[in-house]
């Protein structure tokens, strides 16, 4: 791989999965029901904290991904205008075997985000694998359990 040639493509943030009415009463449904039993138990802080979070998931439901720019070069891994310098990664891994489509993982020492899920979906994933490589230790990794149940509601 060229030393100074940086690889990059776009992909979306997550997949958006479109949610019908039906789930919006759902969450609404859930959401007001949990917040009563929260204050029947004398717990109205907590009622709101149901409240406000029912609110928050399901604005982000109805918004689609924005499309990130990902780029690999000399200085580190940029996400959207985010750089990640490579001395702040402790390790990758390319999760081409992904029922979907493969995933760089990468391991930071970032308190606030310490694990990134990176889309490879219009990238070549060996390509990335070769460059990474040079530059950052290759360790076998998992997509974090949180990131999945996360998928797993649409968020």
């Amino acid at each position: 791989m060229a030393e100074g040639i940086p690889i990059s493509w776009s992909a979306y943030e997550h997949e958006h999965i479109e949610r019908s009415g039906d789930w919006f009463w759902a969450l609404g449904i859930f959401a007001v029901c949990s917040a009563v039993i929260s204050i029947l138990f004398s717990n109205v802080l907590f009622a709101l904290l149901i409240i406000v979070a029912a609110l928050t998931i399901g604005i982000i439901a109805r918004t689609p991904p924005e499309l990130v720019e990902f780029e690999l070069s000399d200085r580190g891994i940029r996400i959207g205008d985010m750089l990640h310098r490579y001395d702040e990664i402790i390790s990758f891994w390319v999760d081409d075997e992904n029922e979907n489509a493969p995933l760089l993982l990468v391991d930071t020492i970032k308190f606030m985000s310490p694990n990134l899920i990176i889309p490879l979906e219009h990238a070549d994933p060996s390509a990335i694998r070769a460059y990474l490589q040079e530059r950052v230790e290759e360790v076998p990794m998992r997509e974090p359990v949180s990131h999945k149940i996360l998928e797993f509601f649409g968020i």
